[in-house]
């Protein structure tokens, strides 16, 4: 007869319609396909937040009342018994109604036994009543642990948020339920029960918090902090502030072209130019604290505000008005290049920490809390290398032959499971080295861990760098800590010499081979600690590692082998084209490469005789052994102060500031991050939808009110225009208008999805995911590359479609050149720059290859046909006053505006304002991120290049 078949690959098997398939997985957040996730059933078991409340609860009335737990248990059982009684009673009176003969008042046996029927039940309904009381009042002394039980739920689901920041934050819910039961164990004398909870609660804080941030990179314990504060403490934190201090606030701001000029003269005459936004931005958002803060009390705030750790120095009078997160938003208006410090003062004082890093972990005392069934995985940045360490804890712990280690790579699989199994059956110690080499091949190693039944004593250690595709499951079931290179010059000169044997210092007895070997160890950690110091140090994070110290010293060491002079030259050559240039992308970066190369690489490093001209060479004041005995260099080093100095590196005094700005930001951001729901981007919810995208919904309808971007009608320019710039200008006012309306139609489908008035496309998909991550959508980016953040994108786009009407209603009058131009409005500015070199060309009868582009602050140029005044620039790095550049002292602001120039083109072979010996060129850059070059402006220094390429000296556009 018939029967039904499918086909699996090649073969037709028989299928039966009972037939169902389950499958479960440990994975969280398991990838389905889309053309299989409309015929799977999503059921989802993971823990929530009243099931994780139930069980902690429990758990708690198990250590803390256990006879409470058996008094409960045995009422229940009781009950069950009674309730029992009570149906026989009935079933028993039924029986003898129903067999009784005769008529019934006369039956004196039934009658007794009705009566007695009626007592027992009274009895049993009583002894109910008095069970269901004695229940009430034993749930109610088991709710007084409710408070506890929430509080530890909310703490588990504030660190399961960290996986949306980096994948490597995954903590399971076990290791949390054993950290709960070691926070129960702790004994406290208290008097009464709401004593007891509040102590349990703020140990488990304090451990959970500690716990978290050894498996953080430095970098995130402030965010984490932070995230912590919002989750365990949301009364510190008023309506509509934490939305202002992330930036996701949308204020009624002014839009105008003049809005800028109008929200400056609202504002009290102290505040500067630049902070004048962010201040506007406090006014609007958040009107009740402005009006306390009584900024118009010029004597009040001029002190706080040039006050050099101003977060701990609030005016005494409004301390008591104004809540610690408040504080934090007037750093965040006034003084951000203090935001850092704020942000940190806050938490501590938030969650009762000194402060907010942990003591320093050694791997000792995570010895004493791991398991045989857990592995421990260290978390490296790039560099670190913990091998050292852990080989010395398996020499104190076990003996050296007890401990096994495999680096992971190629070819290395079968060995590791090998070494696996072997070491759990005989008890050793196991490490498998760099596992994010290796992360297709991990869920094997997961089945075989599944599988084990090791020996007590065995321990499985893992390392490996951050990886977004490391597997979820074995992250959850590890141990986690991370291990840093510790920061800093003196440490990482220890660790360069650390690695050096006494021989390679000390070969033939060469002393000025073993300054230059010095010299080049302050070189590579010179590179490596600018790194901290990214935009200003570095324009980006460059991998300068071990192998590039490596291939250094090969170098050094040829160079020293023959009987000839040193060629110096040819190591610069070498270090700037190969080896630490090879990996520099930018033109600025590699000045400051060549400018380190000029100062550590010369003949007066190896002229020992001349001291004089060694000490020079070193920021440090130090001068060098005249020996090769690598312990005098250890000891030189041992000297330098723990805490680098910026003039180490040549950077400005104040950079701290700088660098506190940029750190604040990068915080907020993963804030930001962290705010929106983990499976949001992911799937299509609704509800999860309208909540997350309504600020930026809400904000583009408020760019938009009194504006007609959206309807304006836009030819696309002819070519007919004639000159240049004005072709330029009607360019750019066509493409801004296209990008506003592109930009409003996108946003409108989206709005129309979340009403449910259109189906989801693949379009509006890939919108919502990015703007749900906190990212600008690369359909936006691709018309203009803006700022990162979508808000701020937003935020941009419309002040620059605005601003760019009036360039050119100046333009078509003629008038434009002659204006102070500000060219942070304008969406493509080292455009207009080219279209103002066309047009000088044209207008001189030359090519546009024979002009180069100069700037003055003496005047006008005399030499350019055609010139614009510049204005709306910023400095950073050091100071201008308009005929030379001057160093930045420890207090000086981060960023400083720059006097209006006078720009142009002029003939090559034609002299500038300024001789090259005393000017430097330096780059201006679209942002202070520095990504965008727009052009490069020589600036009068007053000779010594160096130390202003050092400093990481550039301008650039204010922000918009």
């Amino acid at each position: 007869g018939p029967r039904y078949v499918v086909q699996i690959g090649d073969k037709i098997i028989d299928y039966n319609e009972e037939f169902r398939l389950f499958l479960s997985t440990r994975n969280p957040n398991p990838f389905i396909p889309p053309d299989a996730a409309s015929i799977v059933t999503e059921v989802n078991f993971t823990t929530t937040r009243s099931g994780l409340r139930g069980q902690l609860l429990a758990l708690t009335i198990q250590h803390e009342k256990p006879d409470l737990e058996e008094q409960k248990t045995k009422l229940l059982q009781q009950e069950e018994d009674k309730k029992i009684q009570l149906a026989k009673l009935e079933e028993s009176l039924l029986e003898t109604l129903a067999t009784s003969q005769g008529n019934i008042l006369e039956n004196k046996d039934l009658i007794e036994s009705l009566n007695q029927t009626k007592a027992s039940s009274a009895l049993i309904q009583e002894s109910l009543k008095e069970s269901y009381k004695l229940q009430v009042s034993l749930d109610q002394e088991r709710d007084a642990y409710l408070p506890l039980a929430d509080s530890a739920s909310k703490m588990y689901f504030i660190i399961s948020d960290l996986s949306k920041i980096n994948n490597m934050y995954r903590f399971s819910l076990a290791a949390f339920l054993r950290l709960f039961q070691r926070a129960l164990r702790n004994k406290q004398e208290s008097e009464n029960t709401e004593q007891r909870i509040q102590s349990l609660i703020s140990s488990l804080k304090h451990m959970v918090y500690e716990y978290i941030c050894r498996c953080l990179f430095k970098a995130d314990q402030l965010m984490f902090a932070l995230h912590f504060v919002r989750g365990m403490h949301p009364e510190l934190f008023q309506e509509n502030e934490w939305d202002t201090f992330t930036g996701v606030v949308v204020g009624d701001m002014l839009r105008k072209a003049d809005s800028q000029q109008r929200i400056r003269d609202q504002l009290p005459s102290w505040i500067d130019q630049e902070r004048g936004w962010a201040v506007a931005t406090l006014k609007i958002a958040l009107p009740s604290l402005y009006q306390t803060l009584c900024f118009d009390d010029v004597a009040l705030w001029r002190t706080y505000y040039h006050n050099s750790v101003c977060e701990q120095e609030f005016p005494s009078i409004l301390a008591k008005k104004v809540s610690l997160f408040q504080q934090v938003l007037v750093v965040q208006a006034l003084r951000p290049d203090r935001l850092q410090s704020a942000m940190a003062l806050f938490a501590c004082r938030a969650l009762g920490l000194k402060e907010l890093s942990p003591l320093p972990l050694n791997l000792k005392r995570l010895y004493r809390e791991t398991l045989e069934i857990e592995p421990i995985l260290i978390i490296i940045s790039p560099g670190a290398d913990p091998s050292q360490e852990l080989q010395e804890l398996a020499n104190a712990e076990r003996s050296g032959e007890c401990y096994h280690q495999v680096a992971m790579g190629q070819g290395q699989a079968d060995l590791a499971i090998q070494m696996l199994k072997e070491c759990a059956r005989n008890g050793d110690w196991l490490c498998l080295k760099n596992l994010h080499l290796v992360v297709s091949w991990l869920p094997v190693l997961e089945k075989e861990l599944n599988a084990l039944q090791p020996k007590d004593t065995f321990r499985l250690w893992l390392t490996a760098e951050v990886h977004p595709h490391f597997t979820p499951i074995l992250l959850q079931s590890s141990l986690k800590i991370t291990y840093e290179s510790p920061p800093g010059l003196k440490k990482n000169l220890m660790r360069t010499y650390e690695s050096w044997t006494p021989e390679q210092i000390n070969k033939k007895d060469n002393i000025p081979r073993a300054h230059a070997l010095f010299s080049f160890a302050w070189f590579h950690a010179a590179c490596q600690e600018r790194r901290n110091y990214i935009p200003q140090g570095w324009t980006k994070f460059y991998e300068f590692s071990l192998s590039d110290l490596r291939a250094g010293y090969s170098i050094i060491d040829r160079l020293f082998d023959g009987t000839k002079d040193v060629q110096w030259e040819f190591l610069h050559g070498l270090l700037e084209n190969a080896i630490y240039g090879g990996r520099i992308d930018n033109y600025f970066d590699l000045r400051v490469l060549q400018s380190y190369l000029k100062q550590f690489f010369n003949s007066s490093i190896t002229d020992v005789l001349n001291q004089r001209n060694e000490k020079s060479v070193f920021p440090y004041s130090l001068s060098l052994p005249k020996s090769c005995s690598i312990l005098d260099y250890r000891a030189i080093i041992e000297k330098l102060p723990e805490d680098d100095k910026p003039s180490f590196f040549g950077l400005p005094a104040n950079i701290a500031r700088s660098s506190q700005r940029m750190i604040s930001s990068q915080v907020i951001s993963q804030l930001r991050i962290l705010g929106r729901s983990a499976t949001a981007g992911s799937k299509f919810d609704r509800e999860v939808w309208s909540n997350e995208l309504s600020p930026v919904l809400n904000l583009w309808k408020k760019l938009n009110q009194n504006s007609n971007l959206i309807h304006q009608k836009v030819s696309p320019p002819n070519d007919r225009q004639g000159s240049p710039i004005l072709s330029f200008i009607i360019l750019e006012q066509f493409n801004a208008i296209r990008l506003v309306q592109s930009v409003h139609q996108s946003l409108a489908a989206l709005s129309k999805v979340i009403r449910g008035t259109t189906l989801l496309s693949s379009e509006v998909q890939k919108l919502a995911s990015a703007l749900l991550n906190q990212k600008c959508p690369l359909a936006w980016q691709s018309k203009w590359e803006g700022p990162e953040d979508p808000l701020q994108y937003l935020r941009g786009l419309v002040a620059r479609a605005l601003a760019i009407q009036s360039w050119v209603e100046r333009a078509e009058k003629q008038a434009l050149l002659c204006d102070t131009l500000d060219l942070s409005e304008l969406f493509h500015p080292d455009t207009f720059l080219n279209a103002l070199r066309q047009e000088t060309a044209r207008a001189m009868g030359c090519s546009v290859d024979s002009l180069k582009f100069v700037a003055s602050w003496k005047g006008r140029l005399r030499e350019a046909k055609l010139q614009i005044k510049m204005g709306g620039l910023l400095l950073e790095g050091c100071s201008f006053d308009g005929s030379r550049l001057s160093e930045h002292h420890h207090d000086s602001p981060s960023v400083s505006p720059v006097l209006p120039c006078c720009v142009g083109w002029i003939p090559q072979g034609a002299y500038g304002p300024y001789s090259p010996d005393e000017c430097i060129s330096l780059p201006v850059y679209t942002s202070a991120e520095r990504d965008r070059v727009v052009a490069n402006i020589d600036v009068p220094c007053g000779g010594n290049q160096d130390q202003w390429i050092q400093c990481g000296a550039a301008l650039f556009l204010k922000n918009q």
